[in-house]
C-alpha cells in the first residue's frame, strides 16, 4: 500500500534491441520506441541505421491509482523514423512498424527486484513482417510524500498557535503572515522542479528536449497523411493520441505559470479518480494478483459476467447471526466482570467474561435447519467475588436480566446491504429493588447466509464454534526459486595439518578436496579434485560444476560454501553469501556477475585461500513441487515473465453424501466422521470448514483462482479430522499431534471443460486401502472455467509449457526429481507453520510424493496404457489382415478400387486423408464426454489387485514385514522384471538384424542383399511408378487360392540374421 500523500512511479528503462526487421529498404531501420501507460506517453531517441540498436533510456510515468496499477498494461511501439531516412539522402520510405510489446502491470517488480528481460516483438496484425527482441527493465518506486506538504502543515499549526495565544504581539503576528507566503511560494517553485526531475536521465535528453518532441511529432503527423491515404501503418490512434504530449506540455507550463501564487496541491489531489475503463478491468477477473480471500475473486468474476452476486454456485444457507458487542450495567458501584449466554433449543453458548470497560465484540452463528426453538433468549450474567476465606462456599453468579426474540421477527440481511448496527436493549426479569432494569446489553441480531462477511471468524455451530482446526482458511505456497551455485575454482588454499604423522604417511600424493554447499536442510558437493594434479594445475584445484538448490521466500540468510579434504576429513575453509545480495536473473543471455569468496579456516588459518564462484538466483525456471503430469501451475518464479491470466476457475464444494464413518468407537458399534475439503490450484490452496459427526456434510463454499494455462489440473481430496480433538486437550505438543486420516482424491483437468459453463456433478469418492478398494462416500461440486476471450485461450495452446529456461539449460531428469521432492518438503513445512496448520500428510497427499514408489498395481495399469494406445494399431493390422485373405470379398473388392484410385491419383491422398479425419471426428463427437471425470477405479487396475500387493503397495521404506514375506516378493518381482528383460531383449535383437545387414557380420546374407538392391535398382529405373505401385498392392491383395502357407522368403530371410544376443554373458 502506498501511503498518504505519497505517489508511486513507473521507470521504463528501453535497453537495447535485436535482430529488428530491415524497413528502410537498405537492409537496415532507424528505430525509436514510443511507450505509452497510464494515459501517459513517452519516447525514446532515433537509433540510426542499426538492427541492433543500444537506447539505455528510462523513461518515468506518474501513476495515477496504486491499486489499480495491476491492471494497466503498459505498451511499447517501436518504429523506423522516416525523417532519419530522408535526412540520410534516400528517397524511399520504408516501413514504420517494427513490432510491439504488451507488460502487464502486475509483473512490474519493486525498486531493487528489477531484472533485464527480452520481450519477443509482437505483430500488429497477420500480415505484418515483423521479428526481433527489445530488452527491457520494469520498476516502480514508491516515493515518500515530499516536504513542502509537511512546511506548509506546518506554518499552518503555527499560525493556529500564534491567534490562540494572548499575548502574542500583533507585528509578530503579521510577520508570520508575511513569512507563510514565502515558505509557500518556495515549496510551490521546488514542486515542479522535482516532478519534471528524474533521477538518472540520459544526456541527450537533458540537452535537447526540443528536438524530442519534434522528432515525435512529424512521424505522427507523416502516419496521419499515410492514414488519410487509406493505410494504415502505426497503432496509435490518430490525432487524439497525437495531441496527448502538446496538452501535457501546455499543463506543465500553465503549472509552472500558477506555481509562485498557489501552493500546490498533494499528489492525492493531484492524481485523477480512474477511469470507468479502468474499473471495468480491475471487474473483468483478469488482475494479475493472487486472491487470497476465497469471495472477493468470486465477485469479481460475478460482476464480469453481469450477476448479482457471488456465491452462485453453492446453495445459500441461512445461518442466525448474533453479535454481542458489550453490556452497561446502571449504577456506579463496584461491579464484577459480566458475560452473556445465548441459549436457543439445545443450543447454549457463553461469551468470555469482560469488565465495564471491555467489549466482547462476538459473533454467533446458528444453523437455521439445527434450531428446535421459535426464540432466542441473551442472559446477562455478574460474575461473584470470591470468598475471603479459602474454605468458604463460592456463591452462584448474578442473573441480571435477559432480552428474548422471536424468530419470525428477526430482519433479514444479504450482501451488498450495509452492516446490521448494534442496538442497547434493556433486560428483563431481575431489576432493582424498585423494579428498574440493572443493566443493558448491546447487540444485533439478523438472518443471513455464508455469504456473509461475518460468517468466517463467527462462532459456527456447525463447525465446533470457535475450535481453530475447523475453520474454513485459505493458504498460499511460498514462493520458490532455483538458487544456482557455479563453483569455478580455488587459489591460495592454505591446507590443515594432518591429524597425526601415521596419517601423513599412509595419505596419498594429492590430497583430493571438493566443495560442499548447504542452503537450510540440503547438501550438495561437487566431484573429488587432486590438489596439485594435472587436472587441478598446481596448487588451484578447478571445478566448473554447478549446484541447483531450492530457495523459498523470505529466504534463508546464508549460503555456506565449505572446502573439505577427503582423505583428513577436516575442512580447509569456509565462507557464507547472504542470500539478500544474490543476484536474480530471468534467462539465460545475461551471465551472472561471479565473485572471489574469502575462505575462513581455524585460529592457526583465519585466512584458508579464496574460492572463486558464480552465484544467483534463477528467476526463468518454474519450481516444480508436483508431479509433471498434474501441474496446476507452469509459470516462472520471475514476476516480470508473468503474463496476464486466460480465464478463471470458480469451484463450489456444495456437500459430500454417504461418507464412511473414520472413527470407531472402542466397541465398534458406532463410528463418527468429521470431514473437510482442500483443493489446490496453482500456490493457492482452499480449506473449507470440518463439519462434525456427519456422514452428509453440506459446506457450500465457494473458491476461485486466477487461470495462466488451460492444460492444468485442479486436485481435490477430502478429510478426517482427527487434529482438532488432541489440539482442545490442551496436553499435548503442537507438533506432534495426530495425523489427518485420508478419504479421497480427485482430479479434474481444465482442458476438458467447456468455457463459461457451469458443471455441478457428483464425484465417487474411491481410495486404495491396505484391505482393497473402497468406495467412501460421494463429493457434489459445481466447477465454472470462464474465459473471456476466446482467441487468447487458443494461443495458450501454441505457446510451450513451461518457460523459456527449461528448453534452453533443461535439467536433468534425476536432478528434477531430486528438486521436486526437495520443494514439496519446503512447501509443507511452510504450510504446517500456518493457523490453522495445513499438515505435511495433507500437503504430500496432494502433492503425490509417493509416485515413484514401486507398486505392482500401478505397473500393471501402466502397461495396459501402453496396450490401449498399441490397440488401435493392432486393429488396423488385423483389419488388413482379413482384406488381403479376403475374409470379406466385397471389401477386398473396394480395396483393390481405392488401390486403383490413389495410384492414378496421388494428389488425392493427403486430402482424402485429412477429411477422412474430419468426417471420422465429426462422427465422434456424438460420444464425447459431457461431464468432467474423477478418478478411474477400472483403470488404476485397483478392482482387480490382490490383497498381497495392496500390502506391498503400502509398505514403507525399508520394509516392515516379516522376511519370509519380503523374500516371497523379491522373487516375484524377479520373475516379473524377468519377462520385462525377456521383452527388452526381442525388441534389441530386431534393431541388431538390421544393423548386421549393413555391417557384413554375416558376409552372404549381405551379400544377398547388396544383389537385390542392385536388382531393385534397375527395376525401379525402367518400370513406372505407378505400373510398380498396382503391381506390388495387387501381389499383395492377391487371392488365398494364389497363397502359400508358410512365411514368406523375405520374412524367414531377416529372421536369418544374427543378432548381438549371443554375444551377451
Amino acid at each position: 500500500m502506498v501511503a498518504e500523500g505519497a505517489r508511486r512511479r513507473v521507470v521504463v528503462e528501453v535497453c537495447n534491441a535485436r535482430n529488428l526487421m530491415p524497413k528502410d529498404g537498405q537492409g537496415t531501420a532507424c528505430a525509436y520506441a514510443v511507450v505509452d501507460f497510464d494515459g501517459q506517453r513517452r519516447r525514446t531517441a532515433t537509433r540510426p541505421r542499426d538492427l541492433n540498436p543500444q537506447w539505455g533510456e528510462r523513461l518515468e510515468f506518474l501513476v495515477h491509482d496504486p491499486d489499480a496499477m495491476a491492471s494497466e498494461t503498459l505498451e511499447l511501439n517501436l518504429y523506423n523514423d522516416k525523417k532519419a531516412i530522408a535526412a540520410a539522402g534516400s528517397g524511399r520510405r520504408g516501413g514504420t512498424f517494427l513490432g510491439k510489446v504488451k507488460v502487464a502491470g502486475a509483473s512490474f517488480a519493486k525498486a531493487g527486484d528489477e531484472a533485464l528481460v527480452y520481450y519477443p516483438l509482437e505483430k500488429r496484425s497477420v500480415f505484418s513482417q515483423i521479428k526481433g527482441e527489445i530488452g527491457l527493465k520494469i520498476w516502480f518506486v514508491d516515493d515518500p510524500p515530499p516536504p513542502a506538504a509537511a512546511e506548509e502543515k506546518g506554518a499552518e499549526e503555527a499560525a493556529a498557535e500564534k491567534k490562540e495565544a494572548a499575548a502574542a504581539p500583533a507585528a509578530e503576528g503579521k510577520d508570520d503572515k508575511d513569512k507563510a507566503p514565502d515558505v509557500a511560494a518556495a515549496a510551490a517553485a521546488a514542486a515542479p522542479a522535482a516532478e519534471e526531475k528524474k533521477p538518472e536521465a540520459a544526456p541527450a535528453k537533458e540537452k535537447k528536449p526540443a528536438e524530442a518532441k519534434a522528432e515525435e511529432k512529424k512521424p505522427e503527423s507523416a502516419e496521419k497523411k499515410g492514414d488519410k491515404g487509406g493505410k494504415k501503418k502505426s497503432p496509435e490512434k490518430g490525432k487524439k493520441d497525437g495531441d496527448k504530449p502538446k496538452e501535457e506540455g501546455k499543463a506543465k507550463e500553465e503549472d509552472k505559470k500558477d506555481a509562485a501564487a498557489a501552493p500546490p496541491p498533494s499528489p492525492s489531489k493531484l492524481a485523477p479518480p480512474p477511469s470507468p475503463s479502468k474499473k471495468d478491468l480491475a471487474i473483468a477477473g483478469v488482475a494479475g494478483d493472487l486472491e487470497i480471500r476465497p469471495q472477493s475473486a468470486a465477485e469479481k468474476s460475478m460482476a464480469a459476467s453481469g450477476a448479482s452476486a457471488s456465491y452462485d454456485l453453492v446453495d445459500r444457507v441461512p445461518y442466525l447471526f448474533v453479535r454481542l458487542l458489550k453490556a452497561k450495567r446502571h449504577g456506579s458501584g463496584d461491579t464484577q466482570p459480566l458475560y452473556a449466554q445465548l441459549s436457543i433449543g439445545t443450543h447454549a453458548v457463553r461469551t468470555r467474561a469482560a469488565t465495564a470497560a471491555e467489549e466482547w465484540d462476538l459473533v454467533f452463528a446458528f444453523h437455521k435447519d439445527s434450531l428446535t426453538d421459535t426464540s432466542l433468549e441473551v442472559t446477562v450474567h455478574e460474575e461473584a467475588k470470591k470468598p475471603a476465606k479459602e474454605g468458604d462456599p463460592v456463591p452462584p453468579d448474578a442473573n441480571l436480566g435477559f432480552v428474548s426474540f422471536d424468530l419470525q421477527e428477526v430482519p433479514k440481511r444479504s450482501p451488498p446491504d450495509s452492516a446490521l448496527a448494534p442496538q442497547w436493549y434493556t433486560l428483563d426479569g431481575h431489576g432493582s429493588e424498585d423494579g428498574a432494569a440493572v443493566c443493558d446489553v448491546m447487540l444485533a441480531v439478523w438472518v443471513g447466509t455464508q455469504v456473509d462477511e461475518a460468517f468466517q471468524e463467527a462462532w459456527q455451530s456447525d463447525s465446533g464454534g470457535y475450535l481453530v482446526h475447523t475453520r474454513s482458511k485459505a493458504y498460499i505456497s511460498p514462493k520458490l526459486w532455483y538458487l544456482r551455485l557455479s563453483v569455478i575454482q580455488a587459489q591460495d588454499l592454505r591446507l590443515p595439518s594432518p591429524p597425526d604423522a601415521k596419517a601423513k604417511q599412509c595419505g596419498p600424493v594429492f590430497p583430493e578436496l571438493y566443495v560442499k554447499a548447504q542452503l537450510g536442510a540440503q547438501v550438495f558437493k561437487t566431484g573429488r579434485v587432486p590438489l596439485g594434479s594435472a587436472a587441478a594445475g598446481t596448487a588451484n584445484p578447478s571445478w566448473n560444476e554447478d549446484l541447483l538448490f531450492v530457495a523459498a521466500e523470505p529466504f534463508d540468510p546464508f549460503l555456506t560454501v565449505v572446502v573439505e579434504d577427503v582423505f583428513s576429513g577436516q575442512t580447509v575453509g569456509q565462507a557464507r553469501v547472504p542470500l539478500s545480495t544474490v543476484h536474480r536473473r530471468s534467462d539465460d543471455r545475461v551471465e551472472p556477475p561471479s565473485r572471489w569468496l574469502n575462505l575462513c579456516g581455524d585460529e592457526a588459518r583465519p585466512y584458508a585461500g579464496r574460492v572463486h564462484v558464480r552465484v544467483c538466483l534463477e528467476g526463468g525456471y518454474h519450481v516444480l513441487d508436483e508431479a509433471a503430469n498434474v501441474a496446476s501451475d507452469v509459470r516462472a518464479a520471475s514476476k516480470q515473465l508473468s503474463k496476464p491470466p486466460v480465464g478463471m476457475l470458480e469451484v463450489g464444494v456444495r456437500g459430500a453424501a454417504n461418507l464412511v464413518p473414520m472413527k470407531i468407537a472402542k466397541d465398534g458399534a458406532s463410528g463418527s466422521t468429521d470431514a473437510y475439503v482442500v483443493l489446490k490450484y496453482g500456490p493457492k490452496w482452499a480449506r473449507t470448514r470440518t463439519i462434525l459427526d456427519q456422514f452428509n456434510p453440506r459446506w457450500n463454499e465457494q473458491y476461485a483462482w486466477d487461470v495462466f494455462d488451460p492444460c492444468t489440473v485442479l486436485t481435490i481430496a477430502v478429510f478426517d479430522n482427527v487434529r482438532y480433538k488432541a489440539a482442545t486437550d490442551g496436553g499435548r505438543d503442537p507438533g506432534k499431534l495426530p495425523r489427518d486420516s485420508r478419504v479421497a482424491k480427485l482430479r479434474i483437468r481444465l482442458s476438458t471443460l467447456d468455457t463459461n459453463r457451469v458443471y455441478a456433478n457428483t464425484f465417487a469418492l474411491t481410495a486404495v486401502h491396505p484391505v482393497g478398494v473402497r468406495k467412501m462416500g460421494e463429493l457434489e461440486l459445481a466447477i465454472r472455467f470462464t474465459c473471456p476471450s476466446w482467441l487468447t485461450l487458443m494461443q495458450a495452446y501454441g505457446s510451450p509449457l513451461l518457460p523459456r529456461m527449461h528448453y534452453v539449460k533443461p535439467l536433468g531428469a534425476a536432478q528434477q526429481d531430486v528438486l521436486r521432492h526437495t520443494a514439496m518438503r519446503i512447501v509443507s513445512g511452510r504450510l504446517a507453520r500456518s493457523e490453522p496448520p495445513l499438515g505435511p500428510e495433507v500437503v504430500q497427499y496432494l502433492l503425490d510424493t509417493d509416485t515413484h514408489s514401486w507398486s505392482m498395481r500401478r505397473s500393471k495399469a501402466n502397461w495396459f496404457r501402453v496396450v490401449g494406445c498399441l490397440s488401435h494399431v493392432a486393429t488396423a493390422v488385423r483389419w488388413a489382415h482379413r482384406v488381403r485373405t479376403w475374409a470379406h470379398p466385397p471389401t477386398t473388392v473396394l480395396v483393390h478400387a481405392l488401390l486403383v484410385a490413389v495410384v492414378l491419383c496421388p494428389e488425392m491422398i493427403l486430402p482424402t486423408v485429412c477429411l477422412y479425419l474430419f468426417l471420422v471426428l465429426l462422427w465422434r463427437y456424438r460420444a464425447r464426454a459431457r461431464q468432467p471425470t474423477g478418478m478411474d477405479p477400472r483403470l488404476s487396475h485397483a478392482d482387480s489387485v490382490s490383497p498381497d500387493e495392496l500390502d506391498e503397495e503400502f509398505d514403507g521404506l525399508p520394509s516392515a514385514r516379516p522376511a519370509d514375506v519380503v523374500r516371497m516378493r523379491y522373487d516375484r518381482l524377479r520373475a516379473v522384471a524377468g519377462r520385462a528383460q525377456t521383452l527388452l531383449g526381442d525388441v534389441a535383437a530386431q534393431g541388431e538384424r538390421v544393423e548386421a545387414l549393413l555391417s557384413w557380420r554375416d558376409p552372404r546374407a549381405t551379400a544377398v542383399f547388396a544383389v537385390v538392391c542392385l536388382l531393385a535398382a534397375l527395376v525401379l529405373y525402367a518400370v513406372p511408378f505407378k505400373v510398380l505401385l498396382l503391381g506390388m498392392g495387387f501381389y499383395c491383395l492377391r487371392h488365398p487360392r494364389f497363397r502359400g502357407d508358410m512365411p514368406s522368403a523375405g520374412f524367414n530371410f531377416f529372421r536369418r540374421l544374427p543378432s548381438l544376443s549371443d554375444r551377451v554373458l
